[in-house]
């Protein structure tokens, strides 16, 4: 049996736990419990349950259970305050949190999140084989959200910035979402970055989702992506809704201080990537959420955490701040929707200006909103989705 979670992958076969398909060591004992939890994830496993299966009933003190729980945790970059993965239920044990998969790689999904709207994460693999993780959820028709910077298919189902919204899209649509490569569940060892593979992963998807013409939903670099992806294959494509996009990302920019202010967050994140208190996250949550509360906040912090590494962080904003589809914008032929805010700090609204212009015959929406991702405290909320759901699903509508 495989038991596959984030980046890790655990082979009972051979008694090996892969970090990004890395070994990483773990002691023998630890590897049995782990193995336990991950086998009994559906529920909380007992300290006595842990001492029959792990210790052969041997005595154990609870200073040498609670060691060992701390070295599985540390085996798989979890801790006891974060508790990410292994989780303690106090005066009960101990059980395994987080999505899971065990079987065929051409099957391999499994259910999250509340039983009333719940997401289905599935594994497919992009066209060098790297490992994508995509979400599906809601029904209707089918819309799939491209990949972008900085998202985990787990957290964002629960999280205070993206559940509102991802509840909205799933109650009008079949929405399907993925991870980026480098990011999330999907494999952070990626090899090549660039707008030719992000564009791969987003045909893996549709494709292994069994999609044959979809809606694209692209925000912030997801909009060149989907703009690359309708280049490719126009068949596919029934409407594009780009958001918050841009046709040549900021390193490649004829404006210096938006060059600047790039390579700027780029040394930030290097030092300050997932660190509470640094200078990157209180410049991170004002560039992003300007007006975000303090629980919206810290879930971009917490979203840190669990996406990817500093490495890669920088590796894919690095990417980002390239890409460049300013050739290709004029070639789009689908009926296209651009919306952006008014004030958005990360791509100034004259991208979004741009891109709707040189698109034959796009519609333009200007968001009254200073935040990248727009929140559902804001009076461009509902404008947001009811210009979204209007552009798609009218001509899905009996008259």
């Amino acid at each position: 049996m495989r038991y596959r979670f984030g980046q890790f992958e655990l082979v009972q076969e051979t008694r090996e736990l892969l970090a990004s398909g890395q070994p990483r060591p773990i002691e023998p004992q630890v590897f049995d419990l782990l193995c336990q939890l991950l086998q009994a994830r559906d529920r909380v496993v007992s300290r006595d349950e842990l001492i029959a299966s792990v210790w052969n009933r041997r005595i154990v003190s609870d200073a040498a259970i609670s060691a060992r729980i701390s070295a599985a945790r540390a085996s798989i970059d979890d801790d006891g305050r974060a508790q990410n993965w292994i989780r303690t239920i106090p005066r009960r044990g101990f059980r395994f949190v987080g999505p899971v998969e065990t079987d065929d790689e051409s099957a391999r999904t499994v259910a999250t999140g509340n039983p009333a709207r719940r997401q289905r994460i599935a594994f497919c693999r992009s066209r060098d084989g790297t490992r994508i993780a995509y979400a599906a959820s809601g029904d209707g028709y089918p819309l799939v959200k491209v990949g972008h910077w900085l998202t985990h298919l787990e957290h964002d189902w629960n999280s205070p910035i993206w559940r509102p919204m991802l509840e909205r899209l799933s109650g009008s649509f079949h929405l399907v979402r993925y991870d980026q490569r480098g990011n999330g569940l999907s494999d952070w060892h990626a090899g090549e970055l660039s707008l030719d593979r992000f564009v791969d992963d987003l045909e893996a998807v549709i494709d292994h989702a069994g999609l044959a013409r979809v809606a694209i939903y692209g925000t912030s670099q997801g909009a060149p992506t989907a703009v690359a992806f309708a280049h490719r294959h126009p068949g596919r494509v029934s409407h594009l809704v780009l958001h918050g996009g841009f046709e040549k990302g900021r390193l490649i920019r004829a404006d210096e201080s938006e060059r600047a202010q790039a390579e700027a967050i780029l040394t930030l994140m290097r030092h300050g990537w997932g660190k509470p208190g640094s200078a990157f996250i209180d410049a991170f949550a004002t560039l992003f959420i300007p007006d975000g509360d303090r629980e919206q906040t810290q879930s971009l912090v917490d979203l840190q955490k669990q996406t990817t590494s500093p490495e890669n962080a920088v590796a894919l904003r690095a990417t980002v701040d390239r890409l460049d589809v300013s050739d290709l914008v004029e070639t789009v032929d689908v009926p296209t929707l651009v919306l952006h805010s008014r004030h958005d700090a990360v791509q100034p609204i004259d991208q979004g200006r741009q891109l709707a212009s040189r698109i034959p015959g796009a519609e333009f929406v200007m968001l009254d909103s200073r935040n990248h991702m727009v929140l559902p405290q804001e009076k461009a909320w509902p404008v947001l989705f009811e210009r979204l759901e209007d552009f798609i699903l009218k001509a899905q509508r009996p008259v």
